[in-house]
């Protein structure tokens, strides 16, 4: 893979000219094949930045711009469309090449699935690696219809390669009743609809610790998110969610690297999560990249 030109399409607001200099790398995973219900993620993260023009450069909650991070917007990893187990080694190869270079992984999605082989390439340079998760759905099946290659799965694999116990999710509110019985008997932390309050609980035990975040757009309520693949009911607002992403900026975490997913920009027709999601993700750069 190339870095040493800058993507010739639509960029993030303010991304650096040089991959060379910069900290962060900003990536889209444009793959949505193993999808459940309805597709469309797979165009997420061109959308993000096309809206992301709309921003202000300038976070009032955090009092950064946009400037003061060196991020480069490499554009989306080139996929081969309907074929899920190749989509995913390049993805993993993708980010041991960002590792290896010193770079801060920041992805866009694409279906959950996409999130499996980045943490797994985490989780090789970070030993002590937790995953903080946050989400409307479990994301714990073992397969889907009998393929376990499914957006349904990406946190029970990255469990198991981990330990359950270095995976903290936040926000459920949908899944199998198996799934969260697996979770409790195997020591995996799920704090179920709410996000930022038990947040704040655990934060001071990873203190120190390499985290990976990963957000899935479900998680925000529909009423605030409804361009995503599987919408459910009574989930947190945008308010809580950026919250939440401000109290990861005060802890003493150590965030090193993240990725947003599952934004569909089809089902987006005010554009409403697209705008949301481009802010969440500025908030995340200048709140978790130090």
């Amino acid at each position: 893979m190339r870095f040493d030109e800058a993507y010739s399409g639509n960029v993030f607001i303010c991304s650096h000219p040089s991959y060379e200099d910069s900290q962060v790398v900003l990536y889209g995973m444009p793959m949505d094949w193993t999808v459940s219900y309805r597709p469309g993620s797979r165009f997420g993260p061109a959308r993000i930045r096309e809206v992301s023009i709309g921003l202000e450069e300038y976070s009032p909650y955090l009092d950064r711009e946009l400037e003061e991070v060196k991020y480069f917007d490499a554009g989306d990893i080139p996929l081969p469309f309907g074929n899920p187990q190749k989509s995913i080694e390049l993805i993993e190869d993708y980010i041991d090449e960002l590792l290896a270079d010193g770079k801060v992984p920041f992805g866009m999605g694409g279906e959950h699935l996409v999130s499996w082989p980045v943490m797994k390439a985490m989780s090789k340079k970070y030993k002590d690696l937790a995953i903080i998760h946050m989400d409307a759905h479990t994301d714990l099946r073992v397969d889907y219809e009998g393929e376990p290659l499914s957006h349904s799965t990406p946190i029970r694999k990255i469990a198991e390669h981990i330990r359950p116990s270095n995976v903290y999710s936040f926000g459920i509110r949908s899944g199998m009743k198996e799934e969260f019985q697996w979770a409790k008997e195997n020591g995996m932390h799920i704090s179920k609809f709410e996000v930022l309050e038990p947040l704040k609980e655990i934060l001071p035990t990873l203190e120190g610790r390499p985290v990976y975040v990963t957000i899935d757009i479900d998680v925000l309520d529909p009423a605030h998110a409804p361009g995503t693949g599987t919408v459910d009911a009574g989930g947190i607002t945008s308010r809580e969610l950026l919250a939440s992403i401000h109290e990861i900026a005060r802890s003493g975490v150590n965030v090193v690297g993240a990725d947003l997913v599952e934004v569909a920009p089809i089902y987006d027709h005010s554009e409403q999560t697209a705008n949301t999601a481009s802010k969440l993700i500025r908030e995340m750069l200048l709140g978790w990249v130090k």
